[in-house]
């Protein structure tokens, strides 16, 4: 069971991970002064509030909810694996049909910024935090699950690793290759500005329709 829900964790962090809100901050700060460090410190910041968030969230009130629900625990665990294939599969059709208008949208922090990168991630992530429904749709299923609270935060920081995962690609990048990976970097941002909706909606599409599958298959097999 903890290796289907870190396999689930990680699919999803991975879908989610293509996500203009960080990765483009993330470009911008790999083409300034201190490359690397800025990335590192903007990716610290968004994993940290997210990995914080997601234990709170699911040793607390979490934990507490699912206790009011009088089904039995793989049955719940099941459902909310089919409700959130069945949200991620209707993000990704919204995301599909609007990909036009969304790719006309200027990434944040494309043309400049300031303050800490610290202080940038934290800052990002809690305001994109109340509409990440892949990400509380993790934390939904692990509170679900018999994982313990050691467990329970590891897959939360599978998840959290997941969908930085991007921000560490750059850094990697920015240590190997050093200042020509600017160019890289560049065109990078440009292709993510025209393509991101569509492959985002393409990610969202493949791991909705399986944590459906999975939910679906098994609330059949409860019954």
């Amino acid at each position: 069971m903890l290796l289907r829900l870190a396999g689930v964790a990680i699919s999803v962090g991975l879908a989610d991970s293509l996500n203009p809100s960080t990765v483009g901050p993330a470009v911008y700060l790999a083409t300034g002064t201190k490359p690397v460090a800025r990335v590192l410190l903007f990716t610290l910041g968004v994993f940290g509030l997210n990995l914080a968030a997601g234990v709170l969230l699911t040793v607390g009130p979490g934990r507490l909810v699912l206790a009011l629900v009088p089904h039995p625990r793989d049955t719940v665990r099941h459902a909310i694996e089919l409700a959130a294939g069945l949200v991620l599969l209707a993000v990704a059709a919204g995301v599909f049909a609007g990909r036009r208008h969304l790719a006309r949208r200027e990434l944040p922090m494309r043309d400049g910024g300031g303050g800490s990168a610290f202080v940038a991630g934290v800052s990002l992530a809690a305001v994109e935090l109340p509409t990440a429904l892949p990400y509380f749709a993790v934390i939904a299923a692990v509170a679900a699950s018999d994982a313990n609270v050691a467990q329970s935060a590891l897959i939360v920081a599978l998840y959290c690793l997941a969908f930085v995962a991007p921000l560490l690609g750059i850094a990697v990048l920015l240590l190997v290759a050093g200042e020509r990976a600017d160019p890289w970097l560049l065109k990078a941002g440009d292709w993510l500005q025209r393509r991101w909706p569509v492959v985002l909606a393409t990610l969202l599409l493949v791991v909705g329709g399986a944590l459906a599958v999975l939910g679906g298959t098994g609330l059949i097999n409860d019954y």
